[in-house]
């Protein structure tokens, strides 16, 4: 005696993602199957070159499909692209509080020409010092936002420009880890 098995039919599921203008269908069962999943959001189109990569974790917030961003990162093509001769580049790698995250930001800048250690050094110092001011008045979601518009990399560079002017000022890494209790 063969058992029949049911047959659920698949369906595409309209994702909102509200910091993007990106229209996303997803493919699955159901709303409540796609909950919990990670997705991949190649922004390049809509920043004119620029290479961002967006992962969100798609919630169902009663019965509407929602992505939270959880992480950006700047493909490294994109790097590897405004690399030149003759010049330096400056990257660190911190945890920050937001007012509701903790978060890893990973900021990358390239000098127009090649400077000494002191400099790089104090470049690293001085970008340290205003992202973990920045951070600590903003929500997370709001950093995401800033960082796709460009406007935290612009304050950045302009800060940064007091100490040595630099070619290429970006977050090259942007993921929250855990939310504050």
């Amino acid at each position: 005696m063969a058992e029949s098995k049911k047959i659920v039919k698949r369906a595409f599921f309209e994702v909102k993602v509200p910091m993007t203008a990106a229209k996303i269908s997803l493919y699955g069962h159901s709303a409540e199957s796609l909950a919990g999943k990670t997705i991949k959001l190649d922004l390049t189109r809509s920043l004119r070159g620029k290479n961002l990569e967006l992962k969100l974790k798609i919630k169902n917030e009663s019965g509407v499909l929602v992505g939270e961003p959880v992480s950006l990162e700047l493909v490294g093509s994109y790097i590897r692209k405004m690399f030149r001769t003759g010049i330096d580049y400056v990257e660190d790698s911190f945890t920050a509080e937001c007012k509701d995250e903790k978060v890893l930001i990973k900021p990358f800048m390239l000098t127009r020409n090649k400077v000494s250690r002191a400099v790089r050094n104090d470049l690293r110092k001085t970008a340290r010092q205003h992202l973990e001011g920045h951070l600590k008045t903003r929500a997370a979601k709001e950093v995401f936002n800033e960082i796709i518009t460009n406007k935290l990399q612009r304050e950045l560079s302009l800060k940064l420009k007091k100490v040595y002017p630099l070619a290429l000022c970006e977050i090259r890494v942007f993921t929250i880890l855990e939310e504050k209790k």
